[in-house]
Parts: structure tokens; sequence; C-alpha cells
């Protein structure tokens, strides 16, 4: 069984990754320093917003699988719901990150790790 990277060091690299390949990220909120989960919340020219968390796959490996989308006439929902699972959860780390392909800016961030 690998050791997970601890959350702070992974938050780095998502942040220098997106600022990389022209996108910009920020923490929106911080979680637990070593062990906090990470959602991630992407769009595309601060469009389109998607949520994505790590799952875990059959192989015990995990990447990060869509859990909801932004609808554009209840925008307001999106962040809510958000909001609420800051409130549930302290220790969670949200970051948001614009970039041109976030499907593929997601795929890679699941190699890193």
């Amino acid at each position: 069984m690998s050791q997970r990277l601890p959350a702070h060091l992974e938050v780095g690299a998502i942040l220098r990754l997106a600022e990389s390949q022209g996108g910009f990220a920020t923490v929106l909120a911080r979680g637990e320093r070593d062990a906090g989960t990470i959602l991630l919340v992407t769009t595309c020219r601060g469009k389109a917003a998607r949520l994505y968390e790590r799952m875990p796959n059959l192989d015990g490996s995990r990447s990060f699988v869509t859990t909801k989308e932004e609808d554009p006439e209840k925008q307001q929902d999106f962040s809510e719901y958000l909001a609420r699972r800051r409130r549930q959860d302290a220790d969670i780390w949200l970051i948001e990150v614009d970039i041109d392909v976030p499907e593929r800016f997601v795929a890679q961030i699941d190699t890193l790790t």
C-alpha cells in the first residue's frame, strides 16, 4: 500500500500545474494540512463549473470523478452545495481551477498521485 501525499503538497502541485498550463487556480478553503480531502472545482473561462472528488476504483487506486455540475439556470445551488460540504467537513480543501480543457487537466492530476 503506497503512502498518500500530504494534502498541502498535492494542492501546491495542482496550483502550479494550472499556472504552467496558462490557467488560474486558487484555494477557496484550506483543509487539514496532511490528510484533508481535496475537492476540485473546474471552470472554463468562468463557466460550466464541475466538482470533482477523488473516489476509490476497483483496483484500490483513487481518481477524481465528477460529483456535481453547475446548472447555468441555478448557479446559486452549486455555491450552496459547496458551502454545505464545507460546513459538514472542516478538513476539506476546496480548490478552484479555471483552465481551457478541464477534463484533460483532471486526468493529468490523477497521473501525478
